[in-house]
């Protein structure tokens, strides 16, 4: 460009810098006033229901787990699992001086921790500065948390960030990660009403491993007629998959691959307690007939890179109420499409991490989770509005809501 053509443009651009002076941004003074933790109900809700008698989905069937080990708490999850009012998951929203707000839901436990520590670093500060906040509250946990339930809350509070986002530039958070990769994702169905799943349209089926090594040798035979029961309801062309719940020990998960090589069982996902990242490392080398997947209890960067250094898993698992909200598992994709690893997150069909599958090119599948057998039409009918779900080659898709922010299905109570 010459000289005078940068002279006739001079006073374009000065008149230019004027407007923006004498037109600020609405984010430009955009603060956040207030943080609570809220209850949120559907905003269309569906009746209540018995689910059928014998439903899996009912819960109160026998799941392998950390604690098998001990008879007292082998029958069930809920035997063990905390239910105090302070301990489960939580919702957030945060509130701001212009009106708009943001929701968010983060992990079991980490209600406390934003009540107690979070909004303070919060209040004050503009909300669309995401990822300084994220830093913020990083830093400022490091002395006790870094996992668990600290991560949790930092969880929260961070999709309840991108949702206010979303909403003051009215677009959806898809659409803030860089815009859609598919037109829409193929789902895999969790749990055990096979039956049910089949019949809905799923073609991709992930089962809770019923036994472990509390059970031995018949356990094995019983978790192999599960398996067996699956591939002959999806066909030889559909997908099983297994969710082992950091039950097993190494020589157990050896033994359940080789048991289940005639079934073509797709992966083995979270064999072994989530740190031990060598364990799952050795288990890689070993099984050649399945995948050796997990991540949902690894935490944040730092988690998934150790076990990036140890080849431990051939597809990554975090879940973004627990691996530090939107903003780190997009850090984590990205360290794992730098070395060609699938991300799927655990439970990735809800309504936040929807988004970030539809923008990310190295996460190909969403899983859901049906409504259990035995209910009225309008359950299911419901189910599928809700979810966008089309069915195609693959069985059951889904995709994000185009409204701003995450577009949730749900609202505070008050």
């Amino acid at each position: 460009m010459d000289r005078r053509t940068i002279l006739k443009l001079a006073p374009c651009a000065a008149a230019a810098q004027l407007l923006t002076r004498a037109a600020p941004l609405v984010e430009d003074d955009l603060t956040i006033t207030g943080v609570r933790l809220v209850t949120m109900r559907p905003k269309r809700p569906v009746p209540r229901y018995e689910p059928a008698p014998g439903s899996w989905s009912t819960g109160g069937v026998e799941v392998a787990n950390p604690v098998s080990i001990y008879p007292k708490y082998k029958p069930m999850r809920s035997l063990f699992r905390a239910d105090g009012p302070r301990t489960g998951s939580f919702w957030v929203e945060i509130s701001t001086n212009k009106g708009v707000k943001g929701y968010g839901p983060g992990g079991p436990g980490g209600g406390v921790i934003v009540e107690d520590h979070l909004t303070k670093l919060l209040i004050g500060e503009n909300p669309l500065d995401i990822q300084r906040l994220w830093d913020i509250m990083w830093r400022s946990t490091m002395s006790y948390g870094r996992k668990g339930v600290t991560v949790n809350a930092i969880s929260g509070v961070d999709v309840a960030l991108w949702d206010l986002a979303g909403k003051v530039w009215n677009v959806p958070v898809w659409r803030l990660l860089g815009g859609r990769i598919h037109e829409r994702i193929p789902c895999y169905c969790t749990g055990n009403d096979i039956e049910q799943h089949v019949e809905f349209g799923y073609t991709r089926l992930k089962l809770a491993l019923p036994y472990g090594p509390a059970d031995g040798r018949e356990g094995i035979r019983k978790n192999v007629e599960l398996v067996k029961r699956a591939r002959a309801a999806v066909g030889p062309d559909g997908d099983v998959l297994m969710d082992c719940w950091m039950a097993l020990t190494e020589r157990y998960t050896l033994e359940l691959a080789e048991a289940f090589e005639p079934y073509n069982v797709y992966w083995i996902e979270e064999a072994l307690p989530p740190d031990d990242f060598e364990g799952f490392g050795r288990l890689r080398q070993k099984i050649t007939s399945t995948r050796i997947v997990t991540g949902e209890h690894v935490y944040t960067r730092y988690g998934f890179r150790q076990l990036l250094r140890v080849n431990g898993a051939e597809i990554w698992q975090p879940d973004i109420h627990w691996c530090g909200g939107m903003s780190e598992l997009v850090k984590i994709a990205h360290m794992a499409a730098a070395h060609d690893i699938p991300v799927i997150p655990h439970a990735g069909g809800q309504r936040d991490a929807v988004h970030f599958i539809y923008a990310t090119p190295n996460s190909p599948w969403a899983e859901m989770f049906m409504p259990a057998p035995g209910g009225p039409d309008v359950v299911y009918e419901r189910y599928e509005e809700d979810n966008n779900l089309t069915r195609g080659p693959e069985g059951i898709y889904t995709r994000p809501s185009d409204g701003p922010g995450f577009g949730w299905d749900v609202e505070p109570e008050a």
